[in-house]
């Protein structure tokens, strides 16, 4: 039928899109930190896998991806959902600061790095978690936030990273067919995996109260997938498609993103 590989996808919206890809018949792999939650998943049917991964490191980006693009010639979907907050900034033992390693730069590899499969794909198509536009400006002075750092920040910030890594992808690989959504789900009862302090937990006991299930994030994205959408980018907001306004979405900004980008990877 197909095949789905899905970073994040042992918790949350990309464990509910693991499930429906599983019962559309697509053999599935799942990638994440918990063996534990791994292994639940694999217990689901023989076309469900599972890689164990730190994807904040690069070396283990680049690890997953020879074992993904070795196993599987051909990838339908690429659904990159991996996410971990952190109240107090921290920096990887490679030098980068954590949510900018994990939640940008690893979907930035993983994109890029498995085009390949992606491209023998008849509709291949990438599912990104950004912004879908509604986080502010990047800081292009201090990318890793090295100044006045605060989690929330952190994650909309990484989320804009995305939408102009998603930008420049559908750009550069425009004449391979595939398709590229950014998916903002607002709020939504997941795990909320990472560390908090005392204020922002409170917070997210808040958001566990009013979020809305991980079935209906599921369920306003699923149809953005399918085939029948060809636009090289759309963005996502709740299940409605966001404008591409040009004052936002510079291909401009994206290209030089990408540049200090492989800058900072081969420097």
């Amino acid at each position: 039928m197909g095949t789905a590989v899905i970073t994040g996808g042992t918790d949350g919206i990309g464990r509910e899109l693991a499930r429906e890809y599983l019962r559309r018949g697509f053999d599935v792999l799942v990638v994440g930190r918990s063996r534990q939650k791994g292994r639940a998943f694999t217990d689901s049917g023989e076309r469900a896998r599972f890689v164990a991964a730190d994807l904040s490191l690069v070396a283990e980006n680049r690890r997953l991806l020879e074992q993904i693009s070795q196993r599987y010639p051909v990838i339908d979907v690429l659904v990159l959902g991996a996410r971990y907050h952190r109240s107090t900034r921290t920096v990887t033992p490679e030098g980068f600061e954590t949510n900018f390693a994990l939640f940008y730069l690893s979907r930035f590899l993983l994109g890029h790095g498995l085009t390949g499969p992606l491209s023998r794909a008849e509709h291949p198509v990438v599912l990104n978690f950004g912004a879908a536009g509604q986080t502010g400006p990047i800081r292009w002075d201090d990318l890793q936030l090295e100044r006045d750092y605060h989690g929330v920040r952190a994650m909309g910030h990484a989320g804009r990273l995305n939408d102009l890594a998603g930008l420049d992808f559908a750009d550069r690989y425009a004449t391979t067919g595939i398709r590229y959504v950014l998916n903002h789900p607002g709020v939504v009862v997941t795990s909320f995996a990472g560390e908090y302090d005392p204020v922002t937990a409170a917070q997210i006991d808040h958001l566990r109260v009013i979020g809305k299930p991980v079935t209906t994030a599921a369920a306003q994205i699923l149809p953005f997938l399918e085939p029948a959408n060809r636009e090289p980018l759309t963005a996502v907001l709740e299940g409605r498609r966001v404008p591409l306004e040009p004052g936002l979405w510079k291909l401009g900004d994206a290209r030089r993103l990408h540049d200090v980008t492989m800058r900072l990877l081969t420097g």
